[in-house]
């Protein structure tokens, strides 16, 4: 519930011309490795260095301030904000030392004793009282700092569980949003989202000459697509029961992986560790997420042997419904 990780908020005004200082701290296994850090909504590359001693650090002058990710040796590293400045790194990984990011660190605290506050109480109206100031809280720093990246970062959290209509309604209101990449690319994932949702034909796709339509109303059956990743989670825990619901309608319906976002050598692994006896295409990457609108795994949907999308994004007991009401 509480998942905001890495905002800030009030922006604070700092001449252009300073430079920023960026110092992350050295350890033995990233001694000579390349440092990178990334505009986190661009995926643009802002700055490099070689990772050298005890303290790494980067050095340079940015416009405006832009939420930023460090890659650390091919690996990602902590997000901050990169703005002009000095800024560390606590042992968490928590970045410190500039305007931004320390009033980040403030919100966070306070969001933390929010957290501590809601998993103390004892009945759900206190829990819901408690949520409640949660989402007033989060809001009032969302609009307070709309114009710079915290308020761009707390605002990309909740804006997954916003409608179609209701994202772009906002966004239609607020300039600096509608510069945002990443702002720009939800609303038309929602679009593409909203396009192949239930009651909709299934969009064909072809990966290394495996398509969806060779296994749509194959036998006559239902399909139960998983898009899925070997290191996610959440996907590993739905396989047992999407393996009770094929095992329990084996003659009604055929099951498909279609592995995104993943390592081919990881997703071969998965289905072994994992015994997944149904096929899976591999190496889908961005393709069908980009196609379906899906912005988060697992994505299970479920289609009509005539095409139609009769259920999608259910999980656990929503999923097995949706399958037994349609297989009656």
């Amino acid at each position: 519930m509480f998942m905001i990780a890495a905002l800030g908020a009030a922006a604070c005004g700092m001449n252009a011309a300073d430079p920023y200082k960026v110092q992350v701290p050295g350890t033995a296994d990233l001694e000579g490795a390349m440092l990178y850090i990334i505009n986190y909504d661009n995926g643009e590359y802002v700055d490099s260095v070689l990772c050298e001693g005890e303290m790494t650090v980067f050095e340079g002058t940015i416009d405006e301030p832009i939420p930023a990710r460090l890659i650390m040796d091919g690996k990602r590293g902590p997000s901050f904000i990169l703005e002009n400045g000095s800024i560390s790194f606590d042992k968490q990984g928590k970045a410190f030392g500039s305007p931004l990011n320390d009033v980040n660190r403030e919100l966070n605290d306070s969001l933390a004793a929010i957290g501590r506050k809601y998993n103390s109480c004892t009945s759900e109206a206190e829990k819901e009282a408690v949520y409640a100031q949660y989402e007033k809280y989060l809001k009032e720093k969302m609009d307070e700092n709309i114009d710079n990246p915290v308020g761009l970062m707390i605002f990309m959290q909740t804006a997954y569980g916003m409608a179609p209509e209701e994202l772009e309604a906002y966004v239609a209101k607020v300039p600096s949003l509608q510069k945002s990449q990443r702002v720009s690319q939800l609303i038309e994932m929602n679009r593409r989202k909203a396009a192949t949702g239930v009651g909709a034909k299934y969009t064909d796709f072809d990966i290394n000459g495996k398509k969806l339509s060779d296994y749509v109303g194959k036998d006559g059956k239902y399909l139960l697509v998983d898009f899925w990743a070997s290191w996610c989670g959440p996907c590993r825990r739905e396989i047992p029961g999407i393996k009770e619901l094929l095992a329990a309608n084996s003659d009604k319906l055929n099951v498909l992986g279609v592995a995104v976002w993943d390592k081919v050598a990881d997703t071969e692994k998965a289905i072994k560790d994992l015994d997944i006896t149904w096929p899976v295409i591999l190496d889908a990457q961005q393709i069908p997420t980009d196609i379906y609108g899906i912005s988060g795994i697992p994505c299970i949907m479920l289609i009509a042997p005539d095409g139609t999308i009769v259920s999608r994004d259910k999980q656990g007991a929503d999923l097995k419904a949706d399958v037994e009401k349609a297989l009656k």
